[in-house]
């Protein structure tokens, strides 16, 4: 089964609630999806879809970069990792040393959104640095 095929309830639905910029892609037996999302509730739906589709996350074949539209800095996120603590880095990558952590539904603050896959955050604790923005989830 050809991966297009097994994300399509996943990608149409994102079509339905409104994404935009919705570029979808397939590498290397990686489908890469990639857009904006008008709000936090659709984000978790179409996290929802996926979940059902790939229990546990398992097949490692599938990459969502959902950003929501709304953010701004200022703005209160939530870690909506599958249940382990978020990294926090130094810089933008997973090459960076890690500054700290937030914990899995942690509410935390958006510094700044910058273009791609970071956004730099701050916790409740003080903690401030980057982290992969498609386990951040708006709070509405």
């Amino acid at each position: 089964m050809a991966l297009q095929d097994k994300y399509k309830e996943l990608v149409d639905a994102a079509n339905t609630a409104g994404a935009t910029n919705l570029q979808v892609r397939e590498q290397d037996n990686v489908l890469y999806i990639d857009g904006d999302v008008p709000n936090g509730a659709t984000k978790d739906q179409l996290w929802d879809i996926y979940s059902r589709l790939d229990p546990e996350f398992r097949a490692g074949d599938l990459i969502m970069n959902l950003n929501v539209t709304s953010m701004a800095p200022g703005a209160k996120a939530k870690v909506t990792t599958t249940s382990s603590n978020l990294n926090i880095r130094k810089g933008p990558g997973t090459d960076q040393p890690i500054v700290g952590k937030a914990a899995h539904h942690e509410i935390v603050t958006l510094v700044e959104k910058s273009e791609g896959q970071w956004w730099q955050i701050k916790t409740d604790k003080g903690v401030e640095g980057y982290a992969a923005a498609q386990y951040l989830t708006p709070v509405d």
